[in-house]
Formats: structure tokens, C-alpha cells, sequence
């Protein structure tokens, strides 16, 4: 067997402007999901998971869409890509996945695109070497889409696959022009730091789809292809309220991903974009409405210890917060998010500080 690699991720600024058409701004993380795969000649699908013991699932390649709902959900992921490069007419003759992940389930970390891209990966270089990165993102979120049934947008997958060591992605969705741009907290003596509530979020539940259809639902109000295309001031004449915030939230991250891009690409110190992502937290819990509790309280308690900044990541609904202390700070923010946490009755949180990783690749 050969053995492929894929990461989690954490977004420094973003958060659900990709599906809008808007910009990004990734970093890969550390935590990585393991495929070691190898080919069979039965003409079957063969997935087992080290998180899923006892688990291991064998489907004809096909029946890999007849058995969709007859197999387990963690499985639909990786069966789910093997599905989508045989709809695309990639000869597959079978294959047997051996999966790991270290990237926490349900964190907002993105354990689900680094589980697909990982076997997309390794697919492409065991059956379709032709296919491009941009091929491995849109097969990836594909199987996501249509076999696992999460509706997600190209933000996780293309960071999985573009991101590079050392560096931010900065992505244009529509345009799908990137830009790595250097991201060393160390050299200013900053660490970022991720807070895992503890509270998992799931894609595949109705909040984010119903997020989805009311940005769809304001752009078309404002007779435009998508909300990466309004400004602030034609936000404030959508009529209905609702649409008016979830608008007004895509419009200003938007502009706080350029904000942030510029400010790194022009060498600035880091500490200055802490204000931007605590921003960016308001606007998610206030005008986007994804935030919790567990993840406001968090936000709230890294900025007591002195975090120069801090929001939520990811879909919402749960999952983590990232913040930017100094690196002599960080315990101590630490131990007050813990201190918060116990005292509202929140369970013990999962705190870890990252570097910006490499993106997907073989390791053997």
C-alpha cells in the first residue's frame, strides 16, 4: 500500500462567502487524515476507518449508488469520491482504503474535506495522473455534495489541496485565482490559537443549507448572480430583514478577507488584524446568526486573557474558535476559556496552537 495525506483546516478570515462567489482566506493545519490505499482486481470498493473499528464496508463499484443510504455515514465520504470519478468516466477497477484521521470530527476544522481529498488524491494518482488540482477540489466537494449529502462550497477542499507551508491562501471562488501569502506568527511572537468547544457541527443538518438559500434568496432580490456582487449600500434596500443581515454579513467579510490579505501581503504586523477577526465574530453571531453559547463565551474569554483577537470558525452551529495571543499569553488564555467553560456548565474544551501546514500529498 502507499500511503496519502490531506489537512484540516482553519480560516484566518472568510467564513461563508465561498459558496456567495466571495474570498477566502485559509490555512492548512497540521492535523492530517492518513489513506493508505492499494488496488484490487474484484472490481469492488473496500473502506475501513481506524475511528470506525470493526466497520469495514466492501461495495461493488457498481452498486456504489444503489447502496448510498445502506452504507454508514462515515463511509459516503470516501465511497462518495470513488463514485464521482467513475460518473466522470475514470476507469476505476476497485480499490481498498485504509483511512486514520487526527483532525477533530465535527470541530470545524474541516475533518470532512481532508478525509475526501486524501482519497481523491490518491485515486487520481493510482487511476487519472491527468487530472489537474482544480479537478481533485470539484471532485471532492462533488462527493461531498451529492453521495455524503453535506452542501458544501469549494472553501474546505481547496484549502486541503492548495494550501502550502508557511503560508494564508487567499482565494478568489469565482475566479479560482490564488495567492500564498507568508503567515509567520512565530517570527512577531504570536501563536494562533484554536479552541475546540467541544459542541460538534454537522453540514449535513439543515443550517447551513437554509444559510445557503437565503443568500441565494438576497442576491436575487437584488437582481444580481451572487452577493459577492453587492455593496453595503444596496444590502440596506433589501426589504426583507433577514435576507438584509445574512447579506450584510457576506458583504463585509468580503471586504475583511481583503482587509486582512492586503495587510499580511504588505508585511504588516499580525497584531493588527486581531480587531478584523473579532469583526468577523460579531457579524457571524449577529448578522449570520451560526454562533452558540459555548463559542461566544470562548470569544469572550480569550479577549479577557488578552487575546488581540478572536471568532468563530467554520459552518457554525458548534465546532471551534481560533484566537491570536502572544505566545507568553496563550496559557493564559487557555485557562480562561477553561475557567468560562466550567463555570456555565460547558464541557472541557480542546485547545491546540497551529502553524500554517502543507496541503494534500503522497508520503511514501
Amino acid at each position: 500500500m502507499r500511503t496519502w495525506v490531506a489537512p484540516g483546516r482553519v480560516n484566518i478570515i472568510g467564513e461563508h462567502t465561498d459558496y456567495n462567489d466571495g474570498f477566502v482566506l485559509p490555512i492548512a493545519l497540521p492535523l492530517v487524515t492518513r489513506c493508505a490505499a492499494a488496488g484490487r482486481t474484484d472490481g469492488r470498493v473496500q473502506a475501513s476507518s481506524r475511528q470506525r473499528p470493526g466497520e469495514t464496508v466492501l461495495v461493488a463499484i457498481t452498486e456504489l449508488a444503489a447502496q448510498r443510504d445502506r452504507v454508514p455515514a462515515w463511509a459516503r465520504y470516501p465511497l462518495g469520491v470513488v463514485a464521482e470519478f467513475v460518473r466522470r468516466g475514470h476507469r476505476v477497477g476497485g480499490i481498498e482504503l485504509e483511512l486514520d484521521g487526527a483532525v477533530p470530527i465535527g470541530a470545524g476544522l474541516s475533518s470532512s474535506a481532508a478525509l475526501s481529498c486524501a482519497v481523491a488524491l490518491a485515486l487520481r494518482d493510482m487511476f487519472a495522473p491527468n487530472l489537474t488540482d482544480r479537478d481533485l477540489i470539484e471532485i471532492a466537494r462533488a462527493a461531498e455534495n451529492h453521495y455524503a449529502g453535506a452542501p458544501t462550497g469549494v472553501l474546505d477542499h481547496s484549502a486541503a489541496v492548495l494550501c502550502t507551508a508557511g503560508h494564508a491562501l487567499f482565494l478568489d471562488v469565482r475566479r479560482m485565482a490564488y495567492e500564498q501569502i507568508p503567515f509567520d506568527l512565530t517570527h512577531f511572537g504570536l501563536e494562533l490559537l484554536v479552541i475546540d468547544t467541544g459542541q460538534p457541527h454537522a453540514l449535513v443538518d439543515g443550517g447551513y443549507a437554509a444559510r445557503r438559500d437565503q443568500c441565494a434568496g438576497a442576491a436575487a432580490a437584488l437582481g444580481i448572480p451572487a452577493l459577492r456582487d453587492a455593496d453595503t449600500v444596496a444590502v440596506e434596500r433589501i426589504a426583507d430583514p433577514l435576507l438584509r443581515r445574512r447579506a450584510r454579513h457576506v458583504v463585509t467579510e468580503n471586504a475583511r478577507v481583503v482587509t486582512v490579505a492586503q495587510m499580511l501581503r504588505e508585511g504588516a504586523d499580525p497584531r493588527a488584524i486581531g480587531p478584523v477577526l473579532t469583526a468577523s465574530h460579531t457579524s457571524l453571531r449577529d448578522d449570520f446568526e451560526v454562533s452558540t453559547a459555548a463559542l461566544d463565551a470562548a470569544v469572550a474569554a480569550a479577549h479577557t486573557a488578552g487575546a488581540h483577537g478572536a471568532r468563530m470558525v467554520g459552518g457554525g452551529f458548534g465546532g471551534s474558535v481560533i484566537a491570536l495571543t502572544e505566545r507568553e499569553r496563550t496559557s493564559a488564555v487557555i485557562d480562561a476559556v477553561r475557567e468560562r467553560f466550567a463555570r456555565t456548565g460547558f464541557g472541557e474544551p480542546r485547545t491546540f496552537a497551529v502553524v500554517p501546514a502543507a496541503g494534500a500529498h503522497r508520503v511514501d
